[in-house]
């Protein structure tokens, strides 16, 4: 048996319960691992209002650390004792122990801690995709402004250490202050509080009017047009998350009149869709971590009991860097 998170229909966060399910044996292409720990993301969030529908009922959670208890047939890169990570579907993070399809899980490297493995796969495969993958036209050179919003979060505080390694002038915006000095601490080469300035304004200004070629968001709703309003012509608007409620529907000949822009909407599951490109992309994503040219920030841990609490923080944007359940 296995503590496990589960919801029986779409709702706030006391929808969630720990349970007790049973956890047999892998099949073929899959393992048994025991979690140590397991990452909170908003798409968590999303699974649980049902935003993003899953069929009920729905053990949640996308991202966790632990060991390999045992492999089914055909699984040949990892073995029972291996430590392991992974970001991937589908959702049951959120459990002591689950039997999940192998292709998506990778061997931890030893210098990285269960919890960091736990609170960096699914944001920094992100930032990964991001970052080397979701591009402009012409692509990106050292020196290039981007934008990127909400900064002080897990994938944030990645992505402006990435983006400084990389030679990028980081763009940060945030809700507060603090949020603003985190980025900065962490690599940002500019930061905004949006409730107290236009971030339409203060990108220009940054940019000598230019704008940028590419803004990154996962705020959605409440960002989607002003970030198009930052882009310099031919820009790329890489939306990759809705925070605030989904981008509601809007002409793409609005594109054309902001400056023959580019929209892309990604996914982190698109990229990860084989083992050689999960493989391929957690290979960079460690190389930089153990580097120490990006260090995973866990700034909030919560026994895996209080999952309620966990997501109402997040969604109230109480939490910076990233949030770790601990079963």
């Amino acid at each position: 048996m296995s503590k496990t998170v589960m919801i029986e229909q779409f709702g706030g966060p006391d929808e969630m319960r720990l349970v007790d399910v049973a956890v047999g044996d892998p099949g073929p292409g899959e393992i048994r691992i025991r979690h140590h720990a397991c990452g909170l993301n908003f798409i968590d969030v999303y699974q649980r209002t049902g935003l993003y529908p899953n069929p009920l009922p729905l053990a949640l959670g996308m991202e966790g650390a632990g060991v390999v208890e045992a492999v089914g047939e055909g699984v040949t890169h990892l073995k029972p004792g291996d430590r392991a990570a992974y970001a991937s579907m589908p959702p049951g993070a959120y459990s002591e122990r689950r039997v999940m399809p192998a292709k998506c899980v990778v061997r931890l490297p030893d210098g990285i801690d269960f919890e960091t493995g736990a609170a960096m796969m699914l944001k920094g495969l992100t930032v990964q995709y991001l970052l080397k993958k979701t591009l402009p036209q012409g692509g990106l050179q050292p020196g290039d402004p981007i934008v990127f919003h909400a900064a002080a979060g897990g994938v944030g505080l990645i992505a402006c250490q990435w983006a400084r390694a990389l030679g990028l002038q980081l763009i940060a915006t945030a809700g507060s202050d603090a949020k603003c000095q985190l980025a900065l601490e962490h690599g940002a080469a500019h930061a905004i509080n949006y409730n107290k300035e236009d971030f339409v304004a203060r990108v220009r200004e940054i940019t000598g009017g230019r704008g940028v070629k590419v803004v990154y968001d996962s705020v959605g709703k409440d960002t989607f047009e002003r970030s198009l309003d930052c882009l310099a012509p031919f820009g790329l608007l890489a939306s990759f998350g809705n925070a605030s409620g989904p981008v509601p529907p809007f002409a793409p000949a609005i594109l054309g009149a902001k400056g023959s822009l580019y929209l892309t909407r990604q996914t982190l599951f698109t990229h990860i869709a084989t083992r050689e490109s999960t493989q391929a992309m957690a290979d960079d994503l460690f190389a930089v971590v153990l580097s120490g040219q990006v260090k995973i920030r866990i700034d909030q841990r919560y026994p895996l009991s209080d999952v309620a609490l966990a997501h109402r923080d997040l969604e109230a944007r109480r939490t910076t860097g990233s949030s770790v359940l601990l079963p």
